[in-house]
């Protein structure tokens, strides 16, 4: 049987960014429990850590990556060696200082990297990006190359500004025209739809963009506590609110395929992303 027709009847990795405007608004956090329910359905997840100030996925699943993008790029080893297992179907790419120097790599180590990146595609269901704030180019190049963009939100007014000043520079310089919204360190589910209708509000206004709604996460002690520890809290409390805020989240990705058909997969994003002809 013809391989490259196997191959092409497997579906595409969905890519899925998480980015925000400013820090501190649970980036890290919604990855890290996204990727364990999306995994506790058996879906294999891949997370690429591409927020090099404050790479801390590895942290958030106890787990120490001794290796990053980095190593890859500089020949010392393959893609394959640098990705670490986290949990039960869930694998991790550090990406430390080579999300950086991928824009200077050479189109032969692009080339390269890209044949390694080919192999993968059949091995994961989803790709989560992890995100720097802000609107740094890195920043922009990652979600650009993304199917989807999720763009994390909180009450604190710096966030609405910050979000949509990035939400501006996507559409403006990388003719993004879909964004995804979701709310955290809110009170409850109204607050959080206020909040993301304050947004649609304003973008309705001033840009030609589609935002979608995928929930909100509540105040949550639980999850401070958790955060704190550096743990995950859908691995250790199924039951807290938070949670439960994060699957039905997660729920709410399968009614979104239409970006799916926009974009391609694994190889499209990092084809993208290193700038490959």
């Amino acid at each position: 049987m013809n391989q490259d027709w196997v191959n092409s009847l497997r579906p595409q990795t969905r890519t899925m960014s998480f980015t925000s405007g400013k820090g501190g608004v649970g980036k890290t956090t919604t990855v890290s429990n996204v990727a364990v329910n999306l995994a506790a359905q058996g879906h294999r997840v891949l997370i690429l850590d591409g927020d090099l100030g404050m790479a801390n996925v590895d942290i958030m699943f106890k787990v120490r990556s001794e290796k990053s993008l980095y190593n890859v790029i500089s020949g010392e080893c393959s893609l394959k060696e640098v990705i670490v297992p986290v949990a039960q179907n869930i694998s991790l790419v550090p990406g430390g200082s080579g999300i950086y120097e991928l824009s200077q790599i050479s189109v032969h180590e692009k080339q390269s990297l890209m044949s390694q990146v080919e192999a993968l595609e059949s091995e994961y269901d989803f790709m989560l990006i992890d995100t720097a704030p802000g609107i740094d180019e890195n920043v922009l190049y990652l979600n650009s190359a993304a199917q989807e963009i999720n763009v994390i939100l909180t009450p604190d007014p710096s966030s609405m500004t910050d979000a949509y000043a990035l939400i501006k520079v996507l559409h403006q310089r990388k003719r993004e025209e879909r964004f995804s919204i979701i709310c955290n360190q809110v009170r409850n589910e109204s607050e959080g739809q206020k909040l993301y209708k304050r947004l649609l509000d304003v973008t309705s206004q001033f840009l030609y963009v589609s935002l979608d709604y995928k929930g909100s996460v509540p105040i949550d002690p639980l999850l401070k506590q958790a955060t704190r520890q550096n743990h995950v809290i859908s691995l250790n409390n199924v039951k807290a609110p938070s949670s439960v805020a994060f699957r039905d989240i997660v729920k709410s990705f399968y009614s979104t395929q239409s970006a799916t058909e926009v974009k391609g997969g694994l190889q499209f994003f990092w084809n993208q992303f290193v700038s490959v002809a």
